[in-house]
C-alpha cells in the first residue's frame, strides 16, 4: 500500500478525510501512484495533471522522502519507504507571490 497526503482543497473535492491508502499497479512510480488515486477518486482527474498530455499542472509538487520528484520522469521508481508505505507520497499545492 502506498500512503497518500492531498492538499487540503483536493481532500474536500474528493470528499476524503486525511491520509489515502492506494494498491497502484506493478512498481510504484508518480504515474502508478497518479493513475491509481484517479481511479479511485474520478473527481480528481484533471487536477494534478492535464488529462490529454499527462503533464503535471503548474503548482503541483509531489514529494516523497524529503525530495522535491516534480520534474522526476513520472516512471521513475519511487524510493523503497513509500513502496513499503513507511513514509507518505506527498502531493501539495506550492504557492506563489512575490
Amino acid at each position: 500500500m502506498i500512503r497518500v497526503v492531498l492538499p487540503p482543497h483536493l481532500q474536500t473535492l474528493a470528499r476524503i478525510d486525511g491520509e489515502l491508502a492506494l494498491s497502484p499497479a506493478g512498481r510504484a512510480t508518480q504515474r502508478s501512484v497518479l493513475d491509481a488515486l484517479e481511479a479511485a477518486y474520478p473527481v480528481l482527474r484533471g487536477t494534478l495533471r492535464d488529462q490529454v498530455t499527462q503533464q503535471r499542472r503548474p503548482f503541483v509538487r509531489f514529494f516523497a522522502c524529503g525530495q522535491d520528484l516534480a520534474h522526476d520522469p513520472p516512471d521513475a521508481p519511487l524510493p523503497e519507504a513509500i513502496e513499503r508505505g513507511a513514509e507518505p507520497f506527498l502531493i501539495v499545492g506550492a504557492i506563489a507571490g512575490g
